[in-house]
């Protein structure tokens, strides 16, 4: 894998110190949130929809995959699981940093978390979002949840604090590794005889193209290319991940494709392309013998990974007679609830004044810390967004 770093020329040597966190005094996981019953299900997507006419009964129709479920996504857990971990890992290393979680469209809501934190006496609080991505869903939303959670508190009176937000961490070697070592698992699930040739399948979100071709910041030359950074962006992890693939098992010039999924919005208006099932079928028509489906635009199994890829493209699958494996999404993988500590550290020290070592992997190399304020805008009217210059 192509490694690009910059360094802050960190002193080796002396004694051990205690990891430094200041000036955050709190890291929040900030996530989606799901329904965890089916009384939940259509408040929940009310949540979601909100402002945008969709009838109730829409909504219920919408709401099938999670019923399909006894009405519960899996991602709440999940979430309960990664916050479990990252306060293990903090404590491991000496790292003294309270983990809150709040979510934008269920319990814990997000200015309920917010609420609580402020309260507790914190005031400089750094955010994990749990989408690795620039774009306005994958981040713009979320710091507007944020500005929206802070509007409150002043209203309320609570004394307001400073929310940062980490950086993306989509090439970070935290969340490409364990991509890589889960395509290999899912490559040894395959029949024998079609592991050499089978075609990886990356897969991500699809967005609408307009909001695709805005994405990232106004200096990033990857925004001004079709699908923006968005697309930049993940089509440089599938080729990190290709490649880390082919070195591993010796087969060069393995096929692979970028592709989307969980399309949800008005069929008149234009979205990223292909679609999942319709690529299983093109692989299928063209002779593919197999395919491992990578999920790399999603941070844990939830539900548009359940149901979209484990329900709907591997009953396409099973109808096309073509051998499919699904390869796993980070979870709670160590690298990754370590590539979280060494990226609070890094913007920690950043903010100290320090120029810490900023680990990516890829052509892009790091992230902004900070987003400007015309980046990923909102697509539909400008509204205030916290963590931005």
């Amino acid at each position: 894998m192509s490694d690009s770093r910059t360094s802050g020329g960190a002193v080796t040597g002396g004694p051990a110190q205690a990891p430094d966190a200041a000036p955050y005094d709190a890291l929040l996981l900030l996530s989606f949130g799901g329904p965890e019953g089916p009384d939940d299900v259509v408040p929940f997507l009310e949540n979601v929809t909100r402002g945008r006419g969709i009838p109730k009964e829409r909504l219920v129709e919408v709401g099938r995959h999670y019923f399909r479920f006894g009405g519960v996504s899996p991602i709440n857990e999940q979430n309960r699981e990664l916050l479990a971990a990252l306060r293990a890992e903090f404590a491991r290393h000496g790292l003294e940093l309270p983990v809150h979680w709040g979510n934008r469209n269920w319990t814990p809501y997000l200015v309920d978390t917010l609420r609580e934190m402020a309260q507790a006496g914190h005031r400089r609080i750094l955010t994990l979002a749990t989408s690795a991505y620039a774009g306005y869903s994958g981040c713009r939303q979320y710091r507007e949840n944020l500005a929206d959670a802070l509007a409150q508190l002043r209203a309320e009176g609570v004394p307001e604090p400073r929310v940062d937000k980490l950086r993306h961490f989509y090439n970070h070697p935290g969340f490409v590794g364990p991509m890589v070592e889960n395509t290999l698992i899912a490559l040894a699930e395959l029949p024998e005889e079609v592991r050499d040739t089978a075609h990886l399948v990356f897969t991500t979100h699809s967005v609408p193209t307009a909001m695709a071709d805005s994405s990232g910041a106004p200096d990033d030359p990857a925004r001004g290319r079709p699908g923006g950074a968005y697309v930049a962006q993940h089509l440089d992890v599938a080729r990190l991940v290709a490649g880390a693939v082919a070195e591993a098992t010796g087969i060069i010039g393995r096929h692979w494709e970028l592709v989307y999924q969980s399309r949800s919005g008005s069929p008149h208006t234009p979205w990223l392309e292909p679609d999942v099932c319709d690529h299983l079928e093109a692989l299928h028509q063209d002779g593919a013998p197999a395919a491992v489906l990578v999920p790399i635009g999603f941070v844990s199994d939830h539900m548009e990974v359940k149901y979209d890829l484990d329900t709907e493209a591997h009953a396409k699958a099973a109808e096309l007679g073509l051998p499919m494996a699904r390869a796993a999404t980070v979870g709670t993988d160590p690298r990754f609830v370590a590539a979280v500590r060494e990226l609070v550290l890094e913007r920690a020290a950043t903010e100290r004044g320090a120029r810490p070592e900023r680990c990516a992997f890829g052509a892009l190399g790091a992230s902004h810390d900070v987003c400007p304020v015309d980046c990923c805008p909102n697509p539909r009217a400008p509204r205030p967004a916290a963590a931005q210059s």
